[in-house]
Formats: structure tokens, sequence, C-alpha cells
């Protein structure tokens, strides 16, 4: 039985943060695989700078030489009105049935699920586990506590909690400005990424 992680975000781009996090989920949590998850730019509450095509293609450049990561574009091709984690999640389950997997967040996301903001969540919750990844202000063992869902569900597996001991805080968004200000993010994302971003003028 593997144990896979699912890591869903916009990667607009993929930056080494995104990298770095998750080879440091997968050597804390003895994840075989982890599975990147770029979401839909059909999403509503998402704002996209970029299309499809070079998001995977910068994630396809970004991972090529770990055999641990996975790229899947399943989000990509949902319709937007089916695009929920829950879903997402069962997906996974069906198509790894005998193996462990486990949604990989941040504890922001966390702190929305315990603030009822998140659809499916009684669902979510009860059918899979987590691996929730610290940020910057938010304490994780009293945003389980003080959600009954959450704490309900708290039999010592349902969460695990990673603090990665070190605040690389560098985001999608300051890769962006900075391209498009004529800065010089280039340390900030794979160099095939950088170079592939140069070559096609986007963010500019």
């Amino acid at each position: 039985m593997a144990r896979i992680g699912i890591y869903g975000s916009s990667f607009d781009p993929v930056t080494n943060v995104h990298l770095w996090t998750a080879s440091t989920v997968a050597h804390r949590a003895k994840l075989d695989k982890v599975i990147f998850l770029p979401c839909s730019s059909k999403r509503k509450d998402k704002l996209l700078h970029i299309s499809d095509e070079h998001r995977l293609a910068m994630l396809a450049m970004a991972m090529e030489n770990n055999e641990k990561f996975i790229l899947d574009d399943y989000e990509m091709k949902q319709e937007s009105w089916n695009i929920y984690t829950y879903h997402t999640m069962e997906h996974f389950h069906s198509l790894y049935p005998n193996d462990e997997i486990y949604f990989i967040m941040g504890a922001d996301l966390l702190k929305d699920i315990a603030e009822g903001k998140w659809k499916y969540a009684d669902e979510l919750i009860s059918n899979n586990k987590f691996i929730i990844m610290a940020r910057n202000g938010i304490d994780m063992l009293k945003t389980i506590s003080g959600s009954a869902l959450l704490r309900n569900h708290d039999d010592g597996t349902r969460f695990h909690l990673i603090d990665k001991g070190l605040a690389m805080e560098i985001s999608s968004t300051y890769i962006r400005d900075e391209f498009s200000l004529g800065g010089e993010p280039r340390y900030l994302l794979p160099d095939k990424c950088y170079a592939y971003i140069k070559e096609h003028g986007i963010y500019l």
C-alpha cells in the first residue's frame, strides 16, 4: 500500500517553495508519491494570470527530475460547478483504492474549514486524512480543538501537522509582480520555468 499526497494549488507559476514544500512533506510524512494538482481556471474564486497550457508546461519542467512527483490535470478538466475538494478526493480514492490518500493543505485552509467556509466540509473531513502545513499566526491545535467538526474526527491519524521549521513565504504573486515590473526573480523558481516565462513573454 502506497502513501500518496494530493497537493493542489494555482501554481501560477510554480515556485521553488512549492517544490521544497512538497519534498519536505513527502519526507516528513513518509509519502511515496505527491500528486501536483493545478486548480481549474474555471473556478470563480480564482483569478489566474496565464493559460492552463502554460501552467502545465512549467509544472512538468519543474518536477521532471523527481520520481516522487506526479502531475495530474483532473481538476482542470472539470466543469466549474463540480469542482469541490470532496469530489476531487473521491476521484483519487477510486483511482488508488488500495492506497492511503492524504490531502495536503496549509493551516489557513484548515481554519477556513473550521469556520464553515467549505462546501461538503462534513463529508470531506469524515472520509479523508490530511497533512496540514503551518502558517504564520495560525495555531493548528487551537483551530482543531475550537471546531466541533474537526475535533470530533481527530482520532490521532486524521490530521498530520507539519511545521516546516523555516518560513519560506515567497509567493507566486511576488514572482508575477517582479516579472511585470521588470524585477529579477530568477532564483525563486526552477531555471527552466524562468527561461520559459522569458521566452513566452508571460507575466510581463
